[in-house]
Parts: C-alpha cells; sequence; structure tokens
C-alpha cells in the first residue's frame, strides 16, 4: 500500500474551494490534457456530493481504463473522501481537505492505493506508481488553483 500527500494553498474562500474540487466539470477540465479523462457515468458533470457515485474514463501508460467511485465520506466545506468501487487498482482511497488558513484554502490530499497482482503490483507501486500519481495530483492541483484564483480576481 502506497500514501501520497499533497497540499497547496489557495486564494479563495473554503466554500468556494470546496465546491470548485468536487465539480466533476471542473476535475476534467483540471487532467484532460494529462488523461484526456472523462466522467462517463454516475455525476458526470456538476458538483458530487455525499454518497455521489462517477465512473471516469481516462488514459494511463497509453492504456484508456475506467474508475468507478463514490464519495463514502463528506462534510462541507472541510472534507470529502471518495473510494474505489471499481478500476485498475486493487484498492483507492482519496481524502480531500480543506483548511481556511488567513482567508484562503489550504487543499491537502492524500491518496492511499494498493495495486494488484500480488510483488509485481508491489514493486510497480514503489518504482512507478507512486511517483505518476504524485504528478498526477500536483498536475490537477494547480490546474485547480490557476482556475480558482483567476475566478477569486474577478469578484
Amino acid at each position: 500500500m502506497i500514501i501520497v500527500e499533497t497540499e497547496i494553498l489557495i486564494d479563495m474562500p473554503i466554500d468556494a474551494c470546496f465546491d470548485l474540487a468536487r465539480d466533476i466539470t471542473v476535475h476534467t477540465q483540471t487532467v484532460w490534457k494529462h488523461t484526456r479523462e472523462k466522467a462517463i457515468g454516475g455525476t458526470t458533470e456538476g458538483m458530487i456530493s455525499d454518497e455521489g457515485v462517477v465512473t471516469f474514463q481516462a488514459t494511463h501508460f497509453l492504456i484508456r481504463q475506467k474508475l468507478t467511485s463514490k464519495v463514502a465520506q463528506y462534510k462541507r466545506p472541510y472534507y470529502f473522501v471518495d473510494v474505489m468501487l471499481k478500476g485498475a487498482f486493487k484498492s483507492l482511497r482519496h481524502e480531500h481537505i480543506f483548511e481556511e488558513v488567513n482567508q484562503k484554502t489550504l487543499m491537502k490530499d492524500k491518496l492511499i492505493f494498493e495495486a494488484p497482482f500480488g510483488i509485481i503490483g508491489w514493486i510497480t507501486e514503489r518504482l512507478i506508481l507512486k511517483k505518476y500519481m504524485r504528478s498526477f495530483l500536483e498536475h490537477r492541483n494547480n490546474q485547480l488553483k490557476l482556475m480558482a484564483e483567476s475566478i477569486h480576481d474577478l469578484t
């Protein structure tokens, strides 16, 4: 099992940042160039909420994959947690945590995952997937920050 943690400070109020982070349309816009990700089932646009389910289709390592996840925990505007119901991983849990810091939002991600295929999966987690998933989250979060702060500047 691997744990990847990231954080980013966003110049936007916590409520608005929380809503932007759970917006499926925004999510696909922030990762589109990276993975060609799109929502194809469940909540496919707008904000996902408590117990919401979404299926994403994306290309990772030149392989088109599907991942279905469900919001398992939800407390607006402080956190939501989604867990994989079906997908390429043996298990995947993504914790989205939001803290107010001087009228800005500290957005934290904690991604906990395990690859299938026993020892081969264990080696792949450590040699490839940990770095790849950190890069994916950091890219997505930087794109979200750019989007959030451009919206916030307009207000």
